[in-house]
Formats: C-alpha cells, structure tokens, sequence
C-alpha cells in the first residue's frame, strides 16, 4: 500500500495486476470536542458529509455525476453504497465502487469529492481519508487529509486513465460548495491536466 502526500500520484497498475473493479473508500469522524462545554455536551457531534464522482472526458466535460442523490451512473459502471449521516465508526464511511471495465471509453477521469450538504465546516472534521481497493480486498493506495478550514468541500482525490493504465492523484484541495454540482469548476481546474 502506497500512502501518499497531496499532489502525489501512483500508478495503480503497478500496485495490482489485471485490475477490474476499484473500491474507493471515503472516511472521517468528528472533531472531539474539548473544554468544560464539550465535556458538558457530549464528546463529539455527528458530521454529515457526503462523497461524490463526477465522470470527466479528457477536456473536463461532465459524463456524469454519482452522489448520494443519483447511487449509480448511467452506464452501470459506477455504484455509490449510500448516505452516512454522521461520521461514526471505523474504517470507510461511504464507499464508491468501479467497474472499470464498463467505464466509457471517452471517460478520461474519475474526480472524486467530499462535501457537507448541511453546511458543516472540515474544522469540524478529523481523521479524514481516502483510499483505494482492488477487486482482490488489496489497499492499493491511501490519502490522509490533514488540513482543516472553513471550507464546505474537497475534491480529494482522482483516477485517470493513463494510456490503458490507471494512476491515483491525491489532490485535498479545498473548495466552497453544499454540493457536488456546486463544487464542478474547481473539480476540472484541479483534476484536468
């Protein structure tokens, strides 16, 4: 498993062999609340953020867009798990699954994104990441985030098909938006190369 820094990339050919379906899981949990008022009021709050795909042809044109209110592209080839209201509990909070070989063939990236619907701010936000899962249960990949802010949405991370090869960007790059439409322009200005 590679770990890696903002702006880093890997190729996740190289990582697992004959790659088929990718699992991208998407975690955090609340911020601990700390002092005399959060010990009064409970350790931790819920924090309901929501992961999303946007499918992007190689000029940043939008194919489709998978989140919580649409679970599954047009095409079939992309499948969201559901909506986590709150952050709790280990491991991966909402995970976007891949068929990579259903994709179409016009889609040249795979932008996925964390954003509060609610409003709710990643200074709110802790332990949060992404990582990724070949068809064989194997961590190819994984992106802590550590910058917190007064930001609603992030666009975290992003696949890109590489001359039939697949490579694995983790991009953490802060964005205003209650949504995933709302968030579009900063995903092609950081996804598209």
């Amino acid at each position: 498993m590679v770990s890696l820094r903002k702006n880093e990339t890997v190729s996740l050919s190289k990582q697992s062999s004959a790659l088929s379906q990718l699992q991208f899981g998407l975690g955090w949990d609340p911020i601990k609340k700390k002092g005399l008022f959060g010990g009064l009021f409970g350790a931790s709050s819920s924090i309901d953020l929501d992961a999303g795909c946007v499918l992007l042809d190689k000029s940043g044109n939008k194919i489709d867009t998978i989140w919580f209110r649409k679970l599954k592209s047009d095409c079939g080839s992309v499948v969201h798990s559901g909506d986590n209201l709150t952050g709790e509990g280990d491991g991966d909070d909402e995970v976007i699954r891949v068929d990579l070989n259903r994709l179409p063939q016009n889609a040249e990236y795979l932008a996925f994104t964390v954003n509060s619907f609610r409003g709710q701010t990643f200074n709110d936000v802790d332990n949060a990441f992404c990582r990724v899962v070949d068809q064989a249960g194997k961590e190819l990949a994984r992106y802590q985030l550590t910058e917190q802010g007064s930001h609603t949405g992030i666009v975290i991370a992003s696949l890109r098909r590489n001359n039939g090869q697949w490579d694995f960007t983790a991009h953490g790059h802060a964005c205003r938006g209650r949504t995933i439409d709302d968030m579009h322009s900063d995903i092609v200005s950081t996804v598209v190369r």
